[in-house]
C-alpha cells in the first residue's frame, strides 16, 4: 500500500559569530538564522526535514568556547526545535553536540517528531582521531532504529560513512530511511550506502556541498544546487527491489494488471529493478508474492547457497 513521505534537507554552512557577543546573544543569532532557514521548506509540508552537523554551534568557536556554549546552552535546543515541529507537524531531525556521561561530548543526531518530543537520538560512532584526542568527543557504541509515524530511520554522522562495520549494521536491520548530516560530503559513499542497505539516503551536507535524496537504488532523485540550499521531494516507502533473472514475464504480468498503481523503475545495468506499489490496498509485498517472484536479496541468497555446493569452486565455496 502507497506509502508516500515527503522529505525536505536543507544544506547550511554553520554561522559565524562575533566572539564579543554574550552567549545568550548568541544563542538568540543562532535561532534566528535557523528559524528563517527552515521557513523556506514549510510551504510544502514536510513530513521529515533534516539540517547538517553542527548547524547550531558558531564555526568560529575554537574547542574550549565551543564547550562553554554547549555548557551554557543546556537542552534548551530540543525546545527550541520541538516548538518548529510540533507548530509545522512535521519530523525535524538536527545533529549538535551536547554533554554526556562525564566531561566527554557527544555528537549527536536527534529525532524530534510532531509532537514536539524526542523519538530517538543517534551518537556518532566514529570520531576522527583530532576530535577524540584533542577536544574531549567521545563515540557512541550502538546504532538504532528509530520508529517515526512515516517508517523504520537510522542515522550516520559525517566520518561513519567510511566504515563498513555501521554499514552492515544496518543492512541487517533495514532501516527504510538513512539520514545523514555531514560536513564531509562523501561523493559514491552516499549512493553505495543506499543501495546495499535497500534504504532511501538523504543527507544534509553544509559548506555549500550539494544535499541530496536518494533511491535505494543509488539514484540521486533531487539536490540542492549553488542557488538553492534547500530541497523537498516526495518518496513512496512501500517498494522492493527485485532482480531481473527469471522475472521478465512475471514484471509484465505485473503491469499489466495493476497499470499505474505499479512502478517499475529500471536504472539500468546492475541487472535488478525496484517495484513500488502506488494502490492503496495491494503492498508491494503482496504483489510480490502473488507473482510468485523472488526479492533481490533471496536471490542473491539463493545463488550463495549454490555456490557452496560441492560441485562449485571459488572464494567463499569449497574448491581449491
Amino acid at each position: 500500500m502507497a506509502r508516500y513521505v515527503k522529505i525536505s534537507t536543507i544544506g547550511i554552512p554553520s554561522i559565524t559569530v562575533d566572539e564579543s557577543l554574550s552567549f545568550e546573544e548568541v544563542n538568540k543569532q543562532i535561532e534566528t538564522y535557523l528559524s528563517n532557514q527552515i521557513e523556506q521548506v514549510l510551504p510544502d509540508r514536510p513530513d521529515l526535514i533534516l539540517l547538517p552537523e553542527m548547524c547550531d554551534i558558531p564555526a568560529n568557536y575554537d574547542s574550549s568556547r565551543r564547550s562553554e556554549y554547549v555548557n551554557y546552552r543546556g537542552e534548551s535546543y530540543l525546545h527550541f526545535y520541538g516548538k518548529i515541529a510540533k507548530e509545522n507537524n512535521c519530523n525535524l531531525a538536527f545533529c549538535t553536540y551536547r554533554y554526556g556521561k562525564g566531561d566527554y561530548l557527544l555528537n549527536t543526531l536527534f529525532i524530534i517528531d510532531r509532537k514536539g518530543k524526542v523519538a530517538g537520538h543517534y551518537n556518532k560512532n566514529h570520531i576522527v582521531i583530532p576530535d577524540e584526542r584533542n577536544q574531549n568527543v567521545l563515540g557512541g557504541n550502538e546504532a538504532p532504529i528509530i520508529n517515526l509515524d512515516i517508517g523504520k530511520v537510522a542515522g550516520a554522522i559525517c566520518f561513519d560513512l567510511n566504515f563498513d562495520i555501521l554499514r552492515s549494521h544496518y543492512k541487517k536491520l533495514r532501516p527504510e530511511i538513512i539520514l545523514f548530516p555531514s560536513m564531509y560530503h562523501g561523493g559514491l559513499k552516499q549512493q553505495f550506502w543506499a543501495q546495499n542497505c535497500q534504504a532511501y539516503f538523504v543527507g544534509a551536507i553544509s559548506h555549500s556541498r550539494p544535499s541530496s535524496i536518494i533511491s535505494p537504488l543509488g539514484e540521486i532523485l533531487a539536490y540542492t544546487t549553488n542557488i538553492s540550499n534547500f530541497v523537498t521531494k516526495t518518496i513512496n516507502l512501500d517498494y522492493s527491489l527485485i532482480h531481473w533473472d527469471h522475472h521478465h514475464e512475471k514484471l509484465a504480468a505485473l503491469k499489466q494488471k495493476y497499470g499505474p498503481d505499479v512502478t517499475i523503475f529500471d536504472p539500468g545495468n546492475i541487472g535488478y529493478v525496484m517495484i513500488t506499489s502506488e494502490n492503496v490496498d495491494v503492498s508491494a509485498t503482496d504483489m510480490i508474492e502473488e507473482f510468485k517472484m523472488k526479492t533481490y536479496e533471496d536471490y542473491i541468497r539463493e545463488a550463495l547457497e549454490a555456490h557452496n555446493m560441492p560441485e562449485n569452486r571459488g572464494i567463499g565455496g569449497v574448491g581449491e
